[in-house]
């Protein structure tokens, strides 16, 4: 008999644990960066002059994502998408945070962040540095940008890599979401960290 109670709480354990395990990378839509390491911490303020790093968001997932404000396609597109995917999620959006990084500290202050960044979800932080600290945290984190002088009203446009960074609860990098993925499937990667 207590063999059998034994043998039966070891099973109820081990079912358990298959619970609470991760998800399984095949189930992500982005790109699975689980065995990717980075040096993944900066600390840059926000645009409301605090200063932020990842670990102050520790128990939420959080998707970073770099960019610029005179971005004139593929940031306003993705913070839109990233915006539409928290809607679609509900009450779990609670526990998602959304960070925007500007590669353009030249134009991109904290009023002008704090016009564009909540302007998609006013939960959203647009976080900007100096020049250093731009280039710091862009080889950190292995992001492409350079600047490209244009004739158009901005005076120059950035090229940048576009993919959105996303971090399990324990601020460990899990997936990179690739630009172009729908509201739904954003929704799905970062639901199933959550």
């Amino acid at each position: 008999m207590m063999r059998r109670a034994l043998l039966l709480f070891l099973l109820l354990g081990l079912s358990a644990c298959s619970n609470s395990q991760s998800p399984d990378a095949s189930q992500f839509v982005g790109s699975d960066m689980t065995d990717v390491t980075l040096s993944s911490d900066f600390v840059l303020p926000d645009h409301n002059g605090t200063p932020r790093k990842l670990a102050d968001f520790h128990g939420k997932v959080v998707a970073l994502f770099f960019g610029y404000t005179h971005c004139p396609d593929v940031c306003p597109t993705t913070m839109t998408d990233l915006a539409g995917a928290l809607k679609l999620m509900g009450e779990k959006a609670n526990d998602v945070q959304v960070l925007f990084i500007s590669l353009d500290p030249e134009r991109d202050s904290a009023e002008v962040l704090k016009k564009f960044v909540p302007s998609f979800n006013p939960t959203f932080l647009g976080l900007s540095g100096d020049s250093a600290q731009t280039i710091k945290v862009t080889q950190d984190f292995k992001v492409y940008f350079a600047k490209q002088e244009s004739n158009s009203k901005a005076g120059y446009t950035i090229d940048h890599s576009s993919g959105v960074y996303v971090f399990d609860k324990k601020g460990v990098l899990r997936v990179i979401m690739k630009s172009g993925q729908s509201q739904k499937e954003i929704a799905h990667d970062l639901s199933l960290l959550l």
